[in-house]
């Protein structure tokens, strides 16, 4: 199984902090990846995901399940971060606010609750997926999609809460006494399964997209790799490599605060930031000749990549428009999100 379906990991949650001033508010408590969780009481080298995996669970003298199961305790050390990303690294020194043109965390929310705008993209054949890569982002191949509607933005915190609160539907991990931590409003909402992805869709009228259609509206028709062309650029996106270069802690960023890293059709935040549950199922492409237990009607696609590392399972750089993952429908974290679609 590709390695990319068992980076969950130990999580922190805290109380939301205060009302937090637009530009200078500290970064609000709502969920930390723990990264060296592991390496606190073991040594930096050890095989963590051996040690999971063997017979007589040795994990488990000290943590109990179901703390332990499905890797929850398999995360990346520092050494192996760097060692991944360290060569994406811009030349010259980066601050906190290049590429963005709103601040991370802000009293007032820019969007509102109201359903995302949409961006239309035309019916038409583009290029899928890459023959460069991971085996199963290729055969790379020409898709004729009909014509369809996007959400510019993925779903916030905020828009999620006016669905929580007309539905009753249960509130995700990070929110306390049913909202969402201070400054955050505008952020992409996460912890949410596949399951609320969808009810959040069809509660605004709409519905989740393909992960053809999500491609198409991230990649226009060129093959492009990233959004804005063939270059990654730190400046673009909200990556772990951006994260890495300013040398602090990684979180969700406003959505569309990366204007330049925008989609041809004006589509924001299709690179990093979180990854976006698709409506479907994990499966080859046609052609692709390099079988996989994961392939079938057992684990939905994610496209987009997050603002999260994950070079601890060597799934490379998630940046990539053609990149994807997969997850169990149920599976929820701090990296995950969602955007919804729309016939044409």
């Amino acid at each position: 199984m590709r390695a990319t379906v068992c980076w969950t990991v130990i999580l922190l949650l805290a109380a939301p902090a205060a009302a937090l001033a637009a530009a200078s508010g500290a970064a609000p408590r709502d969920h930390i990846h723990q990264q060296n969780a592991c390496s606190r009481c073991h040594p930096k080298d050890m095989n963590v995901a051996a040690v999971i995996e063997a017979p007589d669970k040795p994990c488990q003298r000290c943590h109990q399940p179901p703390a332990v199961r499905e890797g929850v305790v398999r995360v990346s050390a520092a050494s192996e971060r760097e060692s991944e990303l360290s060569k994406l690294l811009p030349d010259k020194p980066i601050s906190a606010s290049d590429g963005m043109r709103f601040a991370q965390y802000t009293a007032q929310s820019r969007l509102g609750g109201e359903a995302n705008p949409m961006a239309a993209i035309p019916a038409g054949r583009f290029i899928r997926g890459t023959d460069e890569r991971l085996p199963d982002e290729g055969p790379q191949h020409t898709v004729d999609v009909p014509a369809f509607k996007i959400d510019l933005y993925e779903v916030t915190n905020l828009q999620y809460k006016a669905f929580i609160d007309a539905s009753g539907r249960r509130s995700p991990d990070h929110f306390r006494n049913r909202t969402f931590p201070a400054g955050k409003a505008d952020h992409p909402v996460t912890f949410v399964t596949w399951y609320d992805a969808e009810a959040y869709c069809a509660w605004a009228g709409k519905r989740l997209p393909s992960d053809v259609e999500w491609e198409k509206a991230a990649r226009d028709t060129d093959g492009r790799s990233f959004p804005w062309g063939n270059t990654f650029d730190v400046r673009k996106a909200n990556t772990p490599v951006r994260w890495l270069a300013l040398k602090q802690a990684g979180d969700t960023t406003p959505a569309g605060a990366f204007e330049a890293g925008a989609s041809p059709y004006g589509v924001f935040d299709m690179t990093g930031n979180v990854w976006e549950w698709t409506s479907s199922w994990y499966q080859p492409y046609p052609g692709n000749q390099t079988p996989s237990e994961a392939y079938g009607e057992r684990y939905k696609t994610l496209k987009g990549g997050s603002w999260f590392d994950c070079s601890f399972y060597k799934c490379g750089l998630s940046a990539p428009v053609y990149n994807r993952a997969f997850f169990a429908r149920k599976t929820k974290n701090d990296t995950i999100g969602f955007r919804c679609a729309k016939d044409g």
